[in-house]
């Protein structure tokens, strides 16, 4: 095994209470062994994600999803670093001084029936999840397998590689997968939040006509540096559906639901044109919220409704590659690791702009 200098423990935000009043605390633990196929990141930033929030928080618990006893109460699955151990089997890929991330899929079986058709590993039936299933990235060091963790290109910081691993690749993902063409119109729900200014910079890249949707000056203003061709404020709208017939003609070719919330998911399919798709990737933790139209609307208007999650192995190549050649920049709200409570509450109250990333070694 190859190394550097590791101390035997190292600074963690380790969930001390579930439920809607989790809190973390930083404390001390004892460092990994690293095993064969594993590396060993030091963790330089780590992003925010609303799914860390939900997670801490116990939000999906309706549906029989929380943070499993292996995570050892560490959230977080955003994370960018430097290689500091490489365990036996792993020196083909890696070597210490290479600069790593971490991703929500923190490794794949290679076996099942999804990991073997080349295209769909997302699907693995016996994944680790950070901050799921194994431990996260909010601590100094984290440990993850080498086959699946991502080499981080030159002309991308850490700060920036971080939150790609997940919100980047992850608007991305959706982009494509809501079959939207250059010049037509893909409308953004959610457009100046943490994935949603992602969607907007990725589908400008693609050529893509952009109607961003959002509540307030701030986001508005983002929206519009971004690359967004329209802008509705959905708090001071009357009637949204008619302003994006307006702009659009006939309706738009797409939309994105970045925003978990009802009214998100009730009306985004009264966006589209007839064989329109609806992407849905923001997570509600109200059970009774659905995604979809009345049968009769998706039937006439031969409407498609797609879910998507993160992206592959390749895909985060992808996302990473549109940074390095500077045609997407995350926008950052920065913290330090002692802040994640901080964070979380900020984004339970929607009052991050970009996305979130902490400090959590330098």
């Amino acid at each position: 095994m190859a190394s550097t200098d590791v101390p035997s423990t190292y600074r963690a935000a380790v969930r001390q209470s579930g439920g809607p009043t989790a809190t973390t605390s930083v404390v001390n633990i004892d460092s990994p062994k690293v095993g064969p196929g594993q590396i060993l990141v030091k963790i330089t930033w780590t992003g925010v994600c609303g799914s860390d929030k939900s997670l801490l928080r116990d939000e999906w618990s309706v549906f029989g999803v929380g943070m499993k006893p292996e995570t050892h109460g560490i959230a977080g699955h955003e994370g960018a670093g430097v290689v500091v151990a490489v365990g036996e089997n792993a020196g083909g890929r890696w070597s210490v001084g290479d600069r790593a991330g971490i991703k929500w899929i923190a490794s794949v079986c290679g076996e099942c029936e999804f990991c073997l058709n080349g295209v769909d590993e997302v699907h693995c039936i016996k994944q680790l999840n950070s901050g799921f299933s194994s431990p996260g990235t909010f601590q100094e060091y984290c440990l993850t397998d080498a086959r699946y963790a991502s080499k981080l290109p030159d002309g991308v910081l850490d700060e920036e590689a971080g939150p790609i691993m997940c919100g980047g690749v992850t608007a991305y993902g959706a982009c494509k997968r809501s079959d939207v063409k250059a010049g037509q119109w893909l409308v953004i729900l959610g457009a100046g939040g943490g994935i949603g200014h992602f969607a907007i910079q990725y589908a400008k890249a693609m050529g893509i006509r952009v109607i961003a949707v959002d509540g307030g000056d701030d986001k508005r203003d983002l929206c519009f540096k971004l690359g967004a061709e329209k802008f509705i404020d959905f708090k001071t709208s009357s009637n949204v559906s008619a302003e994006i017939a307006s702009i659009t003609q006939y309706g738009a070719h797409g939309v994105i639901v970045c925003a978990a919330t009802k009214a998100a998911y009730e009306t985004a399919p009264t966006y589209l044109r007839p064989a329109g798709t609806l992407v849905t990737i923001g997570l509600p933790k109200d059970a009774s919220i659905l995604a979809g139209a009345p049968p009769i609307m998706v039937a006439l208007k031969r409407l498609k409704i797609v879910g998507s999650v993160v992206g592959s192995l390749k895909e985060v190549e992808e996302a990473l590659d549109f940074t390095a050649r500077g045609l997407v920049k995350p926008i950052l709200s920065k913290g330090k690791l002692e802040d994640v409570d901080e964070w979380i509450a900020k984004l339970d109250t929607g009052d991050v702009v970009g996305r979130a990333v902490l400090q959590v070694s330098t």
